[in-house]
């Protein structure tokens, strides 16, 4: 395979995991493995899209949610090591896992590397709930996620805190579980590989969508009343999130906001799938006279 050289400012034109030269040049990071500080990157631009979305908790601090088959695949590695990696991350307090059980994937606090506090031992937050919290995070280089076109979703206004921090994640978990069901997500990947990415954000996108608690959603250029948006989008099933994959693909046209075209596509599909496959029959009519 022979590739071509970087002529001017094109190697700007790409997106980047920034992993901080702190974790190479600071002392207290030097044993810490060249895997781990990748990993770390790469859950800080994770965090980005988070602190985005409004994913915060009651003291205002930022967490995702990366799962260790995520980790395998951002890293090509396997299970074992994967594990090792975030608990290796997690010993030099670069990241807090909070585990919630029944199967859940923890909540994940990436910790700022370049604070005090992140100097010294930290509290374990299922014992830190109980008090005023310092929030060390701070403002995202690069507000983009880990994955390639996840960041164009943009699903950022959205609203999902609540008063009860754990009805929230039970309401997420909730409809997590909902929409992986209903929308047969096994079987979309299966049968649409090179959409992966897409199909995981359209998931997010419903989940963070009727999970707001908005009175009013603006979908298809609209302020439409969120219940009936969210009945709507409980009713999809896995045949309307492949024809809005197949709109997407065969749309030429520049995009200017991907939230709103998904959310209008996704709350039209129903009636515009059908429109379209009765066009389509009565033009495959039309020609066999």
């Amino acid at each position: 395979m022979t590739l071509d050289y970087f002529y001017g400012q094109t190697g700007e034109l790409f997106s980047f995991y920034r992993i901080p030269k702190a974790l190479f040049q600071e002392q207290r990071f030097q044993s810490l493995s060249t895997d781990a500080k990748t990993l770390y990157g790469i859950l800080l631009d994770r965090m980005s899209l988070s602190a985005r979305n409004g994913w915060l908790d009651k003291a205002g601090r930022v967490f995702i949610i990366y799962t260790v088959q995520e980790v395998q695949d951002s890293l090509g590695c396997a299970d074992k090591k994967a594990t090792k990696l975030l608990r290796e991350l997690e010993e030099y307090g670069l990241i807090e896992r909070k585990r919630r059980g029944l199967g859940k994937p923890d909540l994940i606090y990436v910790k700022n590397f370049s604070s005090e506090l992140s100097k010294t031992p930290y509290l374990n937050r299922d014992n830190d709930d109980s008090g005023t919290v310092q929030n060390t995070l701070q403002d995202p280089a690069k507000l983009r996620c880990n994955k390639t076109e996840r960041n164009n979703t943009e699903v950022s206004d959205t609203d999902p805190i609540y008063s009860d921090e754990n009805d929230w994640m039970s309401k997420r978990a909730q409809l997590e579980e909902y929409f992986s069901q209903s929308l047969e997500i096994d079987l979309l990947l299966r049968l649409c590989p090179d959409d992966r990415e897409i199909i995981y954000q359209i998931v997010d996108l419903l989940v963070d969508t009727c999970a707001t608690n908005r009175k009013l959603l603006h979908i298809a250029g609209d302020d439409k009343p969120a219940e009936v948006v969210c009945s709507r989008f409980m009713k999809l099933n896995a045949d309307h999130i492949r024809f809005v994959l197949k709109c997407f693909a065969e749309n030429s046209s520049p995009i200017r906001n991907m939230k709103q075209y998904l959310l209008a596509s996704l709350y039209n599909a129903p009636t515009t799938m059908q429109l379209s496959y009765q066009n389509q029959t009565n033009h495959d009519l039309a020609n066999r006279r």
